[in-house]
């Protein structure tokens, strides 16, 4: 089951696309963070999402306070490194590769009959907990201004305690 609002969120550490250790507890010590799962890479809904989440972190660059946006998919991080050199994505993708799909799961957004993760969004406080969370149909692509709002409306919410 997706975790909902008010539920911890799930502390976790993945490689990124530059191979670089990504924990979740670090980039919340600086931001509020919009978590994106994404079934594959370079598959058309999710390159359709990936764009206007460069878009969307390309706007919120000048603000004051900060939002990062980590998107994670089951990809290994050397596909990861490709679609975001290809996509030109300036946020983090974070590779849920092994233990195969573990922060999908920790989170209620993996599908074990297809070993990819779910289309889900969460949207995580500075102190590491959830304010909003969604998923949508794989086939569907996700419009994320609503995301954005509860993340800013969440912004300097206090020290990460994960």
């Amino acid at each position: 089951m997706i975790l909902r609002p008010g539920d911890r969120a799930p502390d976790f550490r993945v490689s990124d696309q530059f191979g670089s250790t990504l924990h979740l507890a670090e980039v919340l010590r600086r931001s509020t963070v919009i978590l994106v799962f994404f079934p594959f890479a370079f598959s058309p809904v999710c390159g359709d999402e990936v764009r206007a989440l460069e878009d969307l972190r390309q706007s919120m660059a000048t603000e004051s306070e900060p939002v990062e946006i980590i998107g994670i998919s089951v990809d290994s991080k050397y596909t990861l490194a490709a679609w975001s050199e290809v996509r030109e994505i300036g946020f983090d993708l974070g590779s849920d590769f092994w233990p195969h799909g573990e922060v999908a799961k920790s989170y209620g957004v993996f599908d074990d009959e297809h070993g990819v993760a779910e289309r889900g969004v969460f949207v995580i406080s500075s102190t590491g907990t959830i304010v909003s969370s969604r998923q949508v149909a794989r086939t569907e692509a996700r419009e994320f201004s609503a995301d954005v709002a509860h993340a800013r409306a969440h912004c300097g919410s206090g020290a990460t305690a994960l």
